[in-house]
Parts: structure tokens; C-alpha cells; sequence
């Protein structure tokens, strides 16, 4: 039977994957569901990139600031919520468009990941979060120590050990089972390291500009919790570290998070490369005309 059509538009921070979603839902009459992390959340509006509400007005956006701060929100809830928008969008007669950077949300979509969503076990997510890289690797089961050391990246990875062992403590399968809903084209967009570095330097730059500090400072003048800034990682992380007077100087403050954007930008990229299904746009040309012409032959394909 033919899988439902879905287009998803992926890539690093700063390469434009938002105008992109909405040049090609204008296109072709879409809507777009965000794939990011973040931007779930709301609040945080410059800190994790969200579109404008300009931009939001022309085509409709899900799946951005639907979680109050603090809440939880897993790749299980995400795929959940996918599977039940879709088929909303595709009864109004629209096209739907799964845009962002967080490649373990569209994986879940375009691989037709088996998940189950859990209520977090709090108390063991505390212990572990307590315990050394050594101390979580040595809590692994034989099934858990085979699926992180195939990737050996994430072997490392605090966060995804302990993602292992809290499916381990709820006696899910480690390793996913797929079955695809969709038949998605997956396309991907980034830059040439030197023009993708300018992008998110001069991204940064008017992030901050137009309050990007002021919104963690309000947060946190509001008692906010700052270990759950910490835990956002990234721009929150380093933000709460400058309001916290770790760096010298506005100038070293912003220096050390565009190393650090940059490094992300690179993990991302890694990730993405894995995935020999993303067909990536040629930023030299005309790379929103190429976008929406893959997109015409993948809806005219049978």
C-alpha cells in the first residue's frame, strides 16, 4: 500500500532551514510542524530561534511553545503528536512540512521509530545524572554496551547513556524497531564552513541584540530554575554562565558561544551525513528553486 507523503527539511544551525520550510509551504500550500527541541518550550523565543511571528502569520506553525518550561518532552511525545497532526493537515487538503535541526525527531518520523511514551522516572534520572561517564557505562546491561558501542560518539554522551538506561529501567527494547508511516523526502541544507560560520556569528549578533540575555535574566528574575537552564545546554548554558560573571567581558562571552554553536554545528552535520537519504541543496545556486523542484517530482512520483 502507498505511504502517505511527507517533505522534511533538516540541517545545521544557521543554514536557513526555516526559510526554507516556508518558501516551499507557500509553494505548495503547506504547513509546517517544527522538529526542534527547543522551540517546544515556551519563552525563549530568541534563545532558540523561533520564526517570527511575521513569518509564522503567512503558514501555519505546530509544535512550538506547547510546553510550559520544566515540563518533559521526548522524541516519543514528539512522534506522537506527529502522527496525529498529520493526518489533521492532510484532511484540509494541505501539504505537511516537518522542519528542524534535531535529528533524532525526524529520524523517529522518516525511520518509523517503535516507541512508547513512558511517565520519566524523575528520582532515577537525578541518581544517574550524579554519576560519572565510567560510573553510567558500567550500569549498562550486555544490550545497552552493544547499541551505544556501535556508536561511539554517543558511548561518551552522558545524556544518551542515560537515555539507555532509563529504557533499560522500563524494560523497552534499547534498540529501534521501524516501521515507516510515510514516505518522506528528506531534504538538507548547510553551508561551506567559512560562510556557515559567518551565519552563525552574525545570527548570534541580532539574537543578542534583540534581547536574547534579557529573556534568560527575566527567567531567572522570575525564580526560574537555573539547573534547568544548564540542562537546555548551549545558549542557555552559556548565558547563565555570563550572567553568572564566569566571563571577563560581553566580547569573551560571545566569542566562547559561537565556538561552542560552531562545534554543534558540526555534531549536527556529522549526524546528518550518516544518512545517505537526505538529499542536500546546492547553496552555490539557486537552492530554494532546486527545494521546490525535488519537492514537485517527489509529489508527482507514484
Amino acid at each position: 500500500m502507498e505511504l502517505p507523503k511527507l517533505v522534511a527539511i533538516t540541517g545545521t544551525n544557521a543554514s536557513g532551514k526555516s526559510l526554507v520550510g516556508i518558501e516551499l509551504a507557500k509553494a505548495f500550500d503547506g504547513e509546517i510542524i517544527s522538529a526542534d527541541s527547543r522551540q517546544v518550550f515556551k519563552g525563549f523565543d530568541l534563545c532558540s530561534g523561533k520564526v517570527t511571528q511575521e513569518e509564522s502569520a503567512s503558514i501555519p506553525h505546530h509544535l512550538i511553545g506547547i510546553r510550559n518550561i520544566g515540563e518533559s518532552f521526548s522524541v516519543a511525545d514528539f512522534q506522537e503528536l506527529v502522527y496525529s497532526l498529520v493526518p489533521k493537515i492532510q484532511a484540509r487538503g494541505k501539504m505537511p512540512f516537518i522542519v528542524g535541526g534535531t535529528g533524532l525527531y525526524i529520524d523517529s518520523i522518516v525511520r518509523g521509530y517503535s516507541l512508547h511514551i513512558e511517565t520519566p522516572n524523575y528520582e532515577l534520572r537525578k541518581e544517574l545524572e550524579e554519576l560519572s561517564v565510567d560510573e553510567l557505562q558500567a550500569r549498562l546491561n550486555q544490550e545497552g554496551r552493544a547499541f551505544l558501542a556501535s556508536k561511539p560518539s554517543d558511548y561518551c554522551n552522558k545524556r544518551r547513556i542515560i537515555r539507555v538506561l532509563e529504557k533499560i529501567s522500563y524494560g523497552e527494547a534499547v534498540e529501534y524497531n521501524n516501521t515507516p508511516k510515510y514516505d518522506v523526502l528528506l531534504i538538507g541544507i548547510t553551508w561551506p564552513k567559512e560562510i556557515l560560520h559567518r551565519r552563525i556569528e552574525e545570527r548570534l549578533a541580532q539574537r543578542i541584540k534583540h534581547g536574547m540575555l534579557d529573556e534568560i535574566k527575566h527567567y531567572l528574575d522570575n525564580g526560574g530554575n537555573p539547573e534547568y537552564l544548564y540542562n537546555l545546554g548551549l545558549e542557555y548554558r552559556y548565558i547563565l554562565w555570563f550572567l553568572n560573571g564566569k566571563y571577563a567581558s560581553l566580547d569573551e562571552f560571545i566569542d566562547e558561544m559561537s565556538r561552542a554553536i560552531r562545534s554543534f554545528a558540526k555534531k549536527q552535520l556529522t549526524w546528518f551525513r550518516k544518512n545517505k537519504n537526505i538529499v542536500w541543496l546546492d547553496t552555490d545556486g539557486d537552492y530554494i528553486g532546486q527545494a521546490t523542484e525535488l519537492v514537485g517530482d517527489f509529489l508527482l512520483r507514484s
